[in-house]
């Protein structure tokens, strides 16, 4: 079998292009980067696969996923097992939405183009707040941006971030203002896992552009987002509201509580976990920052005839308008991912949304209770949550979550990996696609090995 180069030029035409550019060879290319952060040694690579073995080695590769038909899950944490109905997969894989991209071209686009517009009224609808825009990459880089709608809205450079946000998207708003000259104030969590907002009174101050938090937290509690955004707006801040979309099928929503920006992980909304993505960033927001959004907000209007259409009102990127008035990078819209939450949406309407959050909401009490009836297992934060909790174990998490992986149950999240004060902690996650059965049976294990 022969083995095939991924890229087509020859060196003869790699030699002609170095001619033309008066070069005598490729490193020269780089001969503007400083030798000090170069890499000098050849990168230790396997020698090159012919197609049936690649083929191979990617099957190997394949078999050490765990397929979630074989392993009932209590994993959440930001990436959630939930039911899509086949209505979904029937109308994304049609042709003209599943090659879809950007539609800039508005005159051929409209089909595309509603089906955003009806993301953003929808978005809007379920999170309370007057616009969304037309998608971001996931949740993570959408509350970055957002951070960074919130400097550039009251002109400061200093965001105050929940420590009980998710990690990651601590990391990725961390790295984002590292570069913009933001400094982060990280606000601590009280005894309850919710804010600590005696704290956030102490260092919300006239230098804050914005309070970023989570509702429900990282670790499932209900935040008083109504006393943040006072506590907040009260210094001239915005507050920023990370949310779960399935339980806003039962909470009230962030805008109702006073959020200025509202942002979330479409994945829940009928797309796939797909071993971490592409998934979908949701951001909402009041009307006065319609002109701060990045990415596009896609607008209705009538043609000469006095139709129907749509255009792409706002685009916020530098290709569109004056670089220096740009306040997105953002190359992808995930339209695709956005159409599944839109068809999921519409699928199920505010009443199945309700169901769908109520179901999650008792089927998590119902394990909770479960859990705590186990000796030597306890809830650590005593407060309401939707369909998240964490638990305290006497022993070994990492051995726990390993002995009950052999018997077919993800059992959570550790926290002591992203939190050292919270020793032998797990973060448990239910949806509707966990069965009493399944519950009782996990209960029956866990107790065994303890």
């Amino acid at each position: 079998m022969s083995q095939f180069s991924y890229i087509s030029h020859t060196d003869e035409t790699r030699q002609k292009m170095l001619s033309y550019l008066g070069l005598s060879n490729i490193g020269e290319l780089f001969s503007d980067i400083p030798e000090s952060i170069r890499m000098t040694t050849p990168l230790n690579l396997p020698a090159a696969m012919s197609e049936i073995t690649l083929d191979r080695h990617m099957a190997k590769l394949a078999e050490k996923n765990a397929d979630l038909q074989h392993v009932t899950s209590f994993l959440g944490a930001g990436s959630y097992e939930h039911f899509q109905p086949s209505v979904i997969d029937a109308i994304a894989g049609r042709s003209e939405f599943y090659t879809s991209y950007t539609p800039y071209q508005a005159e051929i686009s409209q089909g595309m183009l509603q089906a955003i517009f009806e993301y953003q009224t929808m978005v809007s609808e379920l999170t309370g707040m007057a616009m969304a825009n037309a998608s971001m990459y996931d949740g993570p880089t959408a509350m970055a941006e957002a951070g960074l709608v919130c400097c550039a809205h009251t002109r400061r450079n200093k965001l105050i971030v929940a420590k009980n946000v998710n990690p990651e998207y601590r990391e990725v708003v961390k790295t984002y203002a590292s570069g913009q000259s933001i400094e982060i104030v990280e606000l601590p969590y009280a005894s309850d896992g919710r804010v600590d907002r005696h704290t956030l009174e102490e260092i919300c101050d006239e230098d804050t552009a914005g309070v970023l938090v989570q509702y429900p937290n990282f670790f499932g509690g209900i935040e008083d987002l109504e006393a943040i955004a006072n506590t907040a707006h009260a210094k001239g801040a915005l507050l920023v509201a990370a949310t779960y979309p399935i339980a806003l099928g039962l909470l009230k929503t962030p805008g109702e509580l006073g959020a200025d920006l509202v942002i979330a992980e479409g994945q829940a909304l009928g797309n796939l976990m797909a071993f971490g993505g592409p998934y979908l960033g949701i951001m909402a927001a009041k009307k006065e920052l319609m002109r701060r959004l990045p990415g596009r907000i896609v607008g209705e209007t009538t043609d000469a005839d006095g139709k129907r259409g749509y255009v792409l009102t706002l685009q916020a990127r530098e290709q569109h308008i004056r670089r220096e008035k740009a306040t997105s990078n953002i190359c992808s819209n995930q339209a695709l991912n956005a159409l599944v939450a839109t068809v999921f949406l519409a699928y199920m309407g505010p009443s199945g949304m309700h169901e769908l959050a109520a179901q999650n909401y008792h089927k998590a009490h119902y394990l909770e209770q479960r859990l705590n009836s186990i000796k030597g297992v306890e809830t650590v934060f005593k407060n309401g949550f939707f369909n998240e909790f964490t638990i305290r174990v006497p022993t070994d998490t990492k051995v726990l979550q390993d002995a009950l992986l052999e018997r077919g149950y993800f059992f959570g999240l550790r926290l002591d990996d992203y939190y050292p004060e919270l020793e032998r902690t797990l973060l448990i996650n239910v949806t509707e696609m966990r069965t009493r059965e399944e519950m009782d049976a996990v209960c029956e294990e866990l107790e065994g090995l303890l």
